[in-house]
């Protein structure tokens, strides 16, 4: 019994030994000390080499990160591994003015950070734009996306997750070339505050993208001192564009996303169809747009969130949700009021629960929806003679049971 122990015990010793971990990017040369064109060269030589077998990369945490100059391709079936779950307020080097850990450091603004092919994967990593502006929006860098997808190819099965951006003008860039589709694209857990207002854009992406447990925060460089500025914010919420946004979709998932301090949460565009749960949009002007290009499969199933629209923006009126074109929208358990905020210009009241425009046909439906702190008489304004529309057991401004059944 105790020679069976020893040879199984000697043979964990030497398959232990044996195990090829992952490479450290240092090993192919991408050093802090090194120029952002030097480790540029050196990274992209460490993904053309893993992309032949499959290989993870692992950024291993170092003070002051790796300065890389943009433009790097990250090529199939290569991962890029780093050592954090997203660090909502950063993270902090010791002299407290800086994050620290598995860093890329960018100030290139010539190109996309980062362009992504089919089977790659990047995890527990942070990007930063040191020279962002955090405190004057005349200053603001309009970077190009940090992470984009291949506008060249089809791209099928991306994995993004546990990221974090502090600084980045737009996060993650997935308004794919109509000829070339992306296919299977997965967010979770990433944080940050673009200040082109943009963080997830996604466009003619098919079998079922999920965006799940995103967090867009001005307070995500706490940490180190850098939390964006009032008018900085301000300056974002004047921008015409959304947190997220889908379009050319089928099936999308949303799950347990947050936004603060833009002009519009979720963009749905008219051709996508899937379904949002569990949702928090704070200080927006629009919280939820959703359009609609057909009556077939051009429908949208939203579910327990709270909106809180009380900016004012770049849009002439203040709401929770607009609905327009054509296709259905089922809701329930949304919640919508206003209110002060310190942290921006905010008015404190929208102008309605929901706006109904177009004229083609739509239908709605709204279940358990609770309404407050808006200006009209009644919580849904519909300016589309076309629109059926039925409200059931809502909750209107005065406290009131709010039914409503329109042909």
């Amino acid at each position: 019994m105790k020679r069976i122990i020893y040879i199984l015990f000697s043979l964990f010793v030497a398959l232990s030994a044996s195990a090829q971990p992952m490479k450290s990017i240092k090993v192919y040369g991408v050093l802090p000390s090194n120029t952002p064109e030097q480790n540029k060269t050196n990274l992209q030589r460490a993904i053309d080499i893993a992309s032949e077998t499959g290989a993870a990369l692992y950024v291993e945490p170092e003070v002051g990160g790796y300065p890389i100059a943009a433009g790097v391709v990250l090529k199939r079936n290569v991962s890029l591994i780093g050592a954090h779950g997203p660090v909502g307020r950063g993270t902090r080097s010791e002299n407290g003015k800086s994050p620290v850990g598995s860093l890329f450091v960018i100030t290139d603004s010539s190109a996309p950070f980062i362009t992504v092919e089919s089977a790659t994967q990047i995890r527990g990593i942070q990007f930063y734009y040191p020279e962002q502006s955090h405190n004057d929006p005349t200053k603001i860098i309009a970077y190009p996306p940090t992470i984009q997808v291949s506008k060249h190819q089809n791209v099928e099965g991306v994995t993004l997750s546990s990221l974090t951006f502090y600084g980045e003008y737009m996060a993650m860039d997935f308004k794919a070339d109509p000829r070339h589709p992306c296919e299977q694209i997965l967010f979770e857990h990433c944080y940050g505050y673009p200040l082109g207002g943009e963080f997830i854009s996604i466009d003619y992406c098919y079998d079922i993208p999920r965006i799940l447990h995103c967090h867009v925060n001005p307070a995500n460089m706490r940490q180190f001192g850098r939390a964006f500025s009032r008018h900085v914010i301000d300056s974002v919420i004047a921008k015409p564009t959304f947190s997220f946004a889908i379009d050319h979709t089928d099936n999308a998932q949303m799950m347990d996303v947050f936004t603060f301090g833009v002009h519009g949460g979720i963009l749905l565009g008219e051709h996508s169809y899937g379904q949002l749960t569990n949702f928090n949009l704070d200080c927006v002007s629009i919280g939820i747009h959703k359009k609609g290009g057909s009556t077939f499969n051009r429908n949208w199933q939203i579910a327990q969130g709270s909106i809180i629209a009380n900016v004012k923006g770049c849009a002439d009126g203040i709401h929770p949700i607009i609905i327009e074109g054509q296709g259905h929208t089922a809701i329930s358990n949304v919640e919508a009021f206003s209110g002060k905020n310190g942290a921006l210009t905010a008015e404190g009241y929208s102008n309605d629960f929901m706006l109904i425009k177009g004229d083609k046909l739509l239908t709605i439906t709204l279940y358990g929806c609770r309404m407050r702190n808006y200006l009209s008489n009644e919580p849904i304004t519909i300016e589309n003679p076309l629109a059926r529309v039925q409200a059931v057991a809502c909750i209107d401004k005065n406290e009131a049971f709010f039914s409503l059944e329109k042909e």
